[in-house]
């Protein structure tokens, strides 16, 4: 299984219009060669260098995402629509959606982690990313991660 995007390369810097200082729109991801079995599809994206790659004290998480059907190849800019069926979580803003980077200091790293799962999790409501872990255990057929970086730029806040 692979995740990819047209805004960046695994590795590579998200551009400023997937972020804070631009209009903060989630970028296009599409995936390939999900497992057979698969039923649905999370998506979690989260910064583990929060608030200071130097001295990281959390994760936090940026976007949660499920129940997407095995049906869809990806999600377009700003994530809209969403395919029929996918569901938000609650990120650590503990609000739906996507919220991108905007970190207060350093170079961040944002994964973005792709499950193929053997079911539906629709008994979630809005579940924060410990619980979505929590319901996709044992249910995990493939795992694809793609990872971008961003730092804010100088004099800006």
């Amino acid at each position: 299984m692979e995740l990819a995007s047209t805004a960046f390369v695994n590795g590579g810097d998200i551009p400023g219009r997937y972020t804070c200082e631009g209009p903060d729109l989630a970028p296009p991801l599409f995936w390939t060669d999900l497992p057979e079995a698969t039923r649905s599809l999370a998506l979690i994206v989260d910064d583990p260098d929060a608030p200071d790659p130097a001295h990281p004290q959390r994760t936090w998480v940026h976007w949660v995402l499920y129940d997407i059907p095995p049906s869809a190849e990806g999600l377009p800019e700003s994530a809209s629509p969403l395919p029929e069926g996918a569901r938000d979580g609650l990120n650590d803003w503990n609000r739906t959606g996507y919220g991108g980077p905007c970190p207060p200091i350093g170079r961040h790293r944002y994964f973005f982690k792709l499950y193929a799962l053997d079911q539906m999790l629709s008994d979630q409501h809005e579940p924060k990313k410990a619980a979505l872990e929590k319901a996709m255990q044992g249910h995990v057929l493939a795992q694809a991660e793609l990872v971008g970086t961003y730092q804010k730029q100088k004099g800006q806040r």
